[in-house]
């Protein structure tokens, strides 16, 4: 015992906040690009979520469906396409997305108030995302300082965190989890699987991306997405940035 409460002395406070989050040199965020890129497809047809497309001549980036694999920044020859630090990529759906501003904080304070009930749901994950889900609730993270947590039952819930590419032997169990949460209820869709459905291509298990079997308001891309990336989605959904 005396060990224990030692080594709780010596190692002190490791929770960060929001703020002091931070990502290694070497993370793999949002693919930027420069110059006038577009004049080849070679980057396109590497890419094995086919996020990457040129349209009019202009190349354009879903980073919904990336993988942030890196090989379209190794194959483009004139290094216009870049990795970089940034994980803010969460994006607001569905019914969320037309609001904006004083509309969105009064929805979201309506429907929340100032705490959060998470249920997630595998609809056919590799545990890659669940994996940094579980992250949050560590002593680094500690997603109960802001009010959120996780619950066992979707009739508890705020708020679905959906992961994976939607199987056909879990579509039905995504659609009971979904009509048993009360409404209103919120949607994430974590990760590229999940947020797109390209990741495995098309095949007779998968029914696609949760936004073909459900509605969904926020997606965070990322395979898989950081922690701060989920926390930063959060927080989106929340109005709390």
């Amino acid at each position: 015992m005396l060990n224990l409460l030692r080594k709780i002395m010596m190692t002190g406070t490791v929770t960060e906040t929001y703020d002091e989050c931070s990502v290694p040199d070497r993370f793999r965020g949002e693919v930027t690009k420069t110059g006038n890129c577009g004049e080849c497809s070679r980057c396109v047809d590497v890419c094995p979520s086919r996020a990457l497309a040129v349209t009019d001549g202009q190349l354009t980036i879903a980073h919904k469906a990336c993988l942030f694999c890196g090989r379209c920044v190794e194959i483009c020859e004139y290094g216009h396409l870049q990795h970089t630090g940034n994980y803010k990529l969460a994006g607001l759906e569905g019914s969320l997305a037309p609001l904006a501003g004083a509309e969105l904080k009064k929805r979201i304070r309506s429907v929340l108030g100032r705490s959060l009930n998470i249920r997630h749901v595998d609809a056919g994950s590799c545990n890659a995302c669940d994996f940094e889900m579980t992250a949050l609730n560590n002593p680094i993270y500690d997603l109960q300082q802001y009010g959120i947590d996780f619950v066992a039952s979707p009739r508890h819930a705020d708020m679905l965190m959906v992961t994976g590419t939607v199987t056909r032997n879990l579509t039905q169990a995504l659609k009971m989890t979904y009509e048993a949460t009360p409404a209103p209820k919120l949607v994430m869709a974590v990760g590229a699987c999940a947020g797109s459905g390209k990741t495995f291509g098309s095949t007779y298990a998968i029914r696609g991306g949760v936004e073909a079997i459900v509605p969904i308001d926020i997606y965070v891309p990322g395979c898989p997405p950081r922690p701060s990336a989920l926390l930063y989605g959060l927080f989106l959904a929340l109005e709390r940035l």
